[in-house]
């Protein structure tokens, strides 16, 4: 039988616009899997991988244009929109670039043998090694950042993993565009282009997973798919590493202080925070704790405006499109749910944001309404009235985890009047934000993009410099032979790294 067609769809229209590729069999993995496998070795000077993702990056630039119009077309995100992601993406493959020159990511530590101890150390030598080929699951919403030269594969391809992109089904011409700019940037600096390789469909992405090459795996995507994926990945004969980003609520509480001293400001920047992108950003506010009586009233007001004004949006697809509008139907139809603004169809193709109220009462026990309580996905927030601080509590110690939480405070409040609260939020997620929204996540190094799950499966990250931890592995030398030692644990520190000797930093 001929494998499937691979099309490319507008989702302003749910048309095809051409088609990319045909769907990768067990044969296409096999042997993708195995010429990156083949390659592993070229990615061993640190310099040559810095040189690569930097010329990566620049690249991606030159080829800005196409690579825009190549998503747009598939994702109807907008120039502007997209134009801020490529930019987010280049900066993402120079910032690992640095973080490779710097060499800190090794966690170097050297103990001398002593005699002394009780009982007496050995010499001993410690650092990190690549696990290996990476599967990188792309996801859907960000076709740059988080896709084919996301931060998965910036970060698989900084620890020296070669890396296996699953294309996501949404965006397959902006990801083979986006894999040939890679490949043509490996070949550039005298890397094999097999140290990145492209399969394309469901089949591929779960023959992916089980590939006895394959030593560790990143996905972003929902809490189902990523979930099967995860099983399998631990079902294997050796199990492997699975970092998946899953699903996340990102609550925000409001204090009634807050409400009162501000409440139009925060509606108005809660409807802008999650009506961003069409709703479809991981880290959308879609679960929201709010007084009930005047203050939390306004702030409605002002949430109703803002929301009421963003105007018809495109998801990424119509099957997303779909499952939004399920989900609104199904929550919409609870008791007690109310609909201020009402989210929903808008047109053949487009949505209309909106959001749905509910006494916090209604949530603070198991039920029909814990459906509030899941992600769903698209420009639509859930308001929970509380009508006491026993409620909040009650709300907050029902959700899963996050990964943000967002805490909505008045200016007296910031001397230690809301550490309860803020104690209350941390364990739910993996970022707490005070008066601000999570929508945004910035590319630094004490940034942390994962959280308690299902927000995600490890306690890693996967943006920020720490996210390429998740690709190695340590390993320690006992009373080897300096001849015999890896350059970066040799005594005399040819490489001129930072390493720890004898517990100091050196």
């Amino acid at each position: 039988m001929a494998a499937a067609p691979v099309w490319s769809v507008d989702p302003r229209t749910g048309n095809p616009r051409e088609q990319v590729a045909v769907e990768s069999t067990a044969e296409d993995v096999d042997r993708a899997v195995g010429a990156a496998h083949a390659v592993r070795d070229a990615l061993a000077d640190r310099t040559v991988r810095a040189a690569f993702l930097r010329t990566a990056a620049d690249l991606l630039g030159e080829a800005g244009e196409q690579v825009i119009e190549a998503a747009d077309a598939e994702t109807a995100l907008g120039p502007a929109r997209l134009t801020g992601e490529l930019v987010r993406t280049a900066a993402q493959l120079r910032a690992f670039a640095e973080v490779v020159d710097e060499g800190a990511y090794l966690d170097i530590r050297i103990d001398h043998q002593d005699g002394t101890r009780t009982p007496p150390w050995p010499d001993l030598r410690r650092y990190r090694i690549p696990l290996g080929v990476v599967a990188v699951y792309a996801a859907g919403n960000f076709p740059l950042a988080f896709s084919v030269p996301g931060g998965d594969t910036a970060s698989a391809l900084a620890a020296g993993c070669p890396v296996v992109v699953k294309a996501h089904p949404d965006h397959p011409a902006t990801s083979e565009l986006c894999a040939s700019v890679l490949r043509r940037a490996a070949a550039r600096v005298g890397l094999p282009e097999d140290v990145l390789t492209l399969v394309h469909g469901f089949g591929a992405g779960v023959e992916l997973i089980r590939h006895p090459l394959v030593g560790a795996a990143g996905f972003t995507g929902s809490v189902r798919g990523g979930r099967a994926l995860f099983d399998a990945a631990a079902a294997r004969p050796a199990p492997i590493p699975f970092h998946g980003e899953l699903g996340s609520l990102n609550p925000v509480v409001v204090t009634e202080a807050a409400a009162a001293e501000r409440g139009e400001q925060i509606g108005a920047g809660l409807g802008g925070s999650m009506t961003m992108g069409a709703g479809q950003f991981c880290t959308k506010p879609g679960f929201v704790l709010a007084p009930a009586g005047e203050a939390g009233d306004r702030l409605l007001k002002a949430l109703a405006e803002t929301v009421g004004a963003a105007g018809a949006g495109v998801m990424l697809g119509h099957r997303m499109r779909e499952a939004f509008l399920a989900g609104v139907r199904e929550r919409a139809a609870l008791a007690d749910v109310e609909a201020p603004v009402v989210p929903g169809a808008d047109g053949e193709h487009t949505v209309r944001a909106g959001f749905l109220t509910v006494p916090a009462a209604r949530l603070t026990a198991a039920g029909p309404h814990d459906a509030l309580l899941e992600e769903c996905f698209g420009p639509v927030t859930v308001v929970a009235r509380y009508a006491s601080e026993d409620e909040i509590t009650a709300v907050l110690s029902r959700l899963p985890g996050n990964l943000t939480a967002t805490l909505q405070i008045a200016a007296e409040e910031a001397e230690g009047g809301a550490a309860g609260l803020l104690a209350a939020l941390t364990p739910l997620a993996g970022r707490v934000l005070v008066n601000g929204w999570p929508t945004g996540v910035a590319v630094a190094p004490a940034q942390h993009h994962g959280g308690p799950y299902p927000a995600s499966t490890s306690p890693s990250t996967s943006v920020g410099a720490t996210a390429i931890e998740r690709w190695l592995r340590p390993v320690s030398y006992q009373d080897t032979p300096q001849a015999l030692l890896p350059p970066e644990l040799r005594e005399d520190n040819p490489l001129g790294l930072p390493r720890r000797v004898d517990g100091r930093r050196a």
